[in-house]
Parts: C-alpha cells; structure tokens; sequence
C-alpha cells in the first residue's frame, strides 16, 4: 500500500513542527515491521529515534526519505529530493576522488563548475582541504564519515537523516565526528534525524528522542532535552541520570 505524503503548507517562520508521520505501518509480506508511529519533528533541531537493532529504524528512515513509499499512513514534510541521506556505511564511489563523490550528489541541481566549489567548501568544513583530491581507499574511517557528512551538508536539502552515522567508529574518533555534525547542523541550522541504538550517543546528539520498542515497532516515550554540551559529555552525572530513564524506557 502505497503511503500518503502531505507537502507543508506554511513556511518554517509560522510553523515550528514542520515534520510529521501518522499512523506509520510497514510490512514485509506477513512481518510487520512498523506497528503504527506517530511522531512529530521541531523545526530545526536534532530528532533521535532510539530502539534497538532490528526494529524497523532504517526502514523508517527509509520512508522519510522517500526511498520506500510501500507503507500506510501519512508523512508531512519529508521526501525524495527534499533530504540529506547519511547511510550507516560510507558509500563513497571508490574511483571518485573525496571532491567528486560530493559534487555528484550535486549533478542535477547546479552547473558542474559551482557544484565543484560547492564540494571543496564542504570538504574546507569539516577539514578535509588537504585531501580533496584524494581517492576513499586512501582515507581513514573517520576522514570517510566526514565526507559523507560534506556531501549530505553540501546538498540542498531541508533536513537531514543520518542512519547509525557513528557506530562504526572508535571512541575517541567518534566523539569528534559527532563534535563535527553538531557544529555543522548548528551554523546551518537544518532539522536532523538520527536513528541509533546507543542511549549515550542519543543523549550526546538529541533535542528529542523519541524510543521504540520491539517489532512491530511503536512510540515508548518522547524526552525533550534541555541539557548544554557539557553536561551532555559521555562521563557527566547529567547524562548519567538521564541514561537511566532512557534504559527503563526501552526495556519496559
């Protein structure tokens, strides 16, 4: 069954939950994945859905991204063409080089020269100048994340949706990655979506998290954060009582 999208219908100045999905189902033929998500997203800030692994987080990314449109109920404000997609593995082009594998996503919407300058800024921002021209396979873990995130933050979308973005990397580089996407989304300003299954990378990263449970997956709860960056950090004792919460909730 094919979903119902709705477009906005007021700028983002008069409406600050631009973002919505009702009633949200998904099935593999007798498996049913999604079991009815209602879940709205603040204007420009980070929404993080937390369950755990396999129950229907990527497939719902999948449908905000409009890469899916076999579901039932209505998504407001997402879709092909509209976001950013940050996928769980690189998939960076590994005979492009860092500049070109930006500028590709960039083909269809500006001149090959501006969508050049456009890739090689995004690369200057997260500190990348240096290996531009360089090929995937000569770059680190983390030098490979912060292209996808260049190209995601390259590409003129209106939000972005990054799908378990920092799990494949060690501690020390992960925190500087997520550090990296904080900063960007802050002076861009972009509403994000991040799905993960780690209750401190959701505290270090979300305004909102919103958990799931278990297949058929469905809305636990929805915290809204007002914690600064420090108190966020891995070790403080803020982010260490709000674990707790975030713990019983997807293990009720």
């Amino acid at each position: 069954m094919r979903g119902q999208r709705r477009p906005l219908r007021h700028t983002r100045e008069e409406v600050g939950m631009a973002y919505e999905i009702a009633n949200l189902r998904k099935a593999y033929g007798e498996s049913q994945v999604l079991g009815g998500i209602d879940l709205s997203f603040q204007e420009g800030s980070i929404t993080v859905v937390l369950g755990p692994s396999g129950c229907g987080k990527t497939s719902l990314l999948n449908i905000l991204a409009g890469l899916d449109e076999d579901y039932s109920g209505s998504v407001t404000g997402f879709g092909s063409g509209k976001v950013s997609y940050v996928f769980q593995e690189d998939r960076l082009l590994p005979w492009m080089s860092a500049a070109d594998n930006v500028a590709f996503v960039l083909r269809d919407r500006m001149e090959r020269a501006r969508a050049r300058t456009v890739a090689e800024e995004a690369l200057a921002s997260v500190g990348l100048s240096e290996s531009t021209y360089m090929k995937p396979g000569l770059l680190s873990g983390g030098m490979r994340r912060r292209v996808a995130l260049a190209r995601a933050f390259a590409y003129p979308s209106d939000a972005i949706l990054l799908d378990e973005p920092f799990s494949s990397l060690d501690l020390k580089t992960r925190i500087a990655v997520m550090d990296l996407f904080m900063d960007l989304r802050t002076r861009d300003g972009r509403s994000a979506v991040v799905v993960t299954h780690d209750v401190r990378e959701a505290i270090y990263l979300g305004d909102r998290i919103a958990t799931l449970s278990d297949k058929p997956a469905r809305i636990r709860d929805v915290f809204d954060l007002s914690l600064d960056r420090g108190q966020r950090a891995f070790a403080s004792e803020d982010a260490a009582g709000f674990e707790a919460r975030l713990y019983a909730s997807i293990l009720a």
